[in-house]
């Protein structure tokens, strides 16, 4: 069934996404173990794909979140004016100088290099966003009184607690009732799953929520995990038989829920700076495939999966194809990964040059 979205005349909102926004704490070269000094973006799920669209896209988006009123919090709120997405709807929890009962999230990640892996050690227990809860959040004002053509929001945010699962589900049909187009990422994180349950639980929570969506999207380890999917040639270079791997993962997916679009990344980790990166997508009744890119160079891997989504959304919410959507959405990943932090700062016209096949070659 193809996707229907309402007119942008209609919504000020292009898309509305839900989830939590931590600081990063990025070493640059160095370990997190071993640093002395770091740089600080802001980042998270749900919010780099809104983000993405503001920035690269120039959409109109905004962030359902919640921070505690503190000079972290404010740090956050100046680092997403710079991306330009809308903070009307962000909560602010008192903060009671300790932390005790309410914080903001931290993440530090090393890039990796090489045979040595990126790596991510969280700081986000009892975070603000994490004790939301049903009707704290007015979703029939933003779906329906000021109007959002797209809902995003993922598993990482169902992860964080256990009231979190009911606050997306509730949004999620809030969304539907208003004709809003709803996109949920897996995202699965083993981390964030393994005190409330583990894989067993995260199957449970997005079971509950898959038959909701429009829009599902994850890559190989997230389908598995998170929807109990079994993907045959995971270790399997893209060239060979993983992609036809997914497509049969696709259809067993689509046979228990019937989504509009089904996209996934496909990636191969050859090292931590040399990936195989693709893109497929099944919409309007038949695959869709992104130029493969063989050996891409990645400078910093966090938040290309993020990135991806964002580009095949902007393709669906402009009214271009499904192929063109993938497309755009592989590009614009594949560029996210070549700087530093969880979100984008490529341009629109470098995602389209690359999508024509540009090169490296210097502009000027």
């Amino acid at each position: 069934m193809p996707l229907t979205i309402k007119p942008k005349q209609d919504c000020r909102w292009d898309l509305v996404a839900l989830g939590e926004v931590m600081l990063r704490f990025d070493p640059g070269d160095k370990r997190v173990a071993t640093a002395r000094s770091f740089d600080v973006y802001e980042g998270g799920g749900e919010y780099n794909v809104a983000r993405g669209l503001k920035r690269c896209f120039g959409l109109d988006t905004a962030i359902v979140t919640a921070f505690a009123d503190n000079p972290v919090g404010r740090l956050l709120q100046d680092l997403i004016f710079q991306g330009g997405v809308d903070q009307s709807l962000v909560r602010w929890a008192p903060f009671d100088g300790v932390g005790r009962a309410v914080r903001n999230g931290l993440n530090f990640t090393e890039r990796g290099f090489g045979a040595r892996a990126a790596l991510g050690c969280s700081d986000r227990g009892h975070t603000a966003v994490s004790q939301l809860q049903p009707g704290q959040i007015d979703w029939d004002a933003i779906f329906g009184r000021h109007g959002a053509r797209w809902f995003h929001t993922g598993g990482i945010f169902c992860a964080l607690s256990e009231s979190t699962p009911a606050v997306a589900i509730e949004a999620i049909e809030a969304a539907r009732r208003h004709g809003v187009v709803v996109s949920y990422d897996l995202n699965y994180r083993a981390s964030l799953w393994q005190a409330i349950g583990g894989m067993q639980k995260a199957q449970e929570v997005n079971r509950r929520i898959a038959p909701l969506v429009d829009v599902m999207i994850g890559n190989e380890e997230d389908f598995s995990a998170a929807l109990g999917f079994a993907v045959p040639g995971i270790d399997e270079s893209l060239t060979d038989f993983k992609v036809a791997s997914f497509r049969q993962m696709i259809e067993q997916v689509l046979h228990e829920f019937p989504f509009a679009v089904v996209a996934t990344t496909l990636r191969k980790a050859a090292t931590a700076t040399r990936n195989d990166w693709g893109a497929i997508c099944y919409a309007d009744g038949q695959f869709h495939e992104a130029r493969h890119r063989p050996d891409l160079e990645i400078f910093d891997r966090v938040g290309g999966g993020d990135s991806f989504a964002s580009g095949l959304i902007y393709g669906f919410l402009t009214g271009q194809p499904p192929q063109w959507a993938v497309e755009c959405g592989a590009a614009h990943g594949a560029l996210a990964m070549t700087t530093p932090g969880d979100t984008s700062m490529a341009t629109l016209d470098e995602v389209l040059r690359l999508m024509r096949g540009g090169g490296a070659r210097i502009a000027r």
